[in-house]
């Protein structure tokens, strides 16, 4: 993402929104630290919508519902070789 201070957005706003038409987002700065950032209304509608996220459920079960959706369905052999053979670390609680 491109970053633009005020002084050179206020110039240059007229191609600025046209690139953030285009789907680019462009980042404001003010004295090198960002301050905002300039993106189309669609993205901004994307961003907005439905006010919060989905649940990790309902991510899940979108997922499932995705014809495209192919389970993995690993072996007891598989899973087991990721398994970590290391001892368990020494741990004390801090007083």
């Amino acid at each position: 993402m491109p970053d633009t201070s005020i002084a050179q957005a206020k110039t240059h706003l007229t191609q600025l929104i046209q690139r953030a038409e285009r789907g680019e987002a462009i980042r404001i700065t003010r004295r090198g630290k960002p301050v905002a950032v300039l993106v189309s209304e669609d993205a901004y509608a994307r961003l907005c919508q439905g006010g919060e996220p989905p649940s990790f459920w309902d991510q899940i079960q979108a997922m499932r519902a995705d014809p495209g959706f192919q389970p993995i369905d690993w072996t007891a052999q598989e899973i087991d070789a990721w398994r970590d053979r290391q001892p368990p670390r020494e741990f004390a609680w801090p007083d």
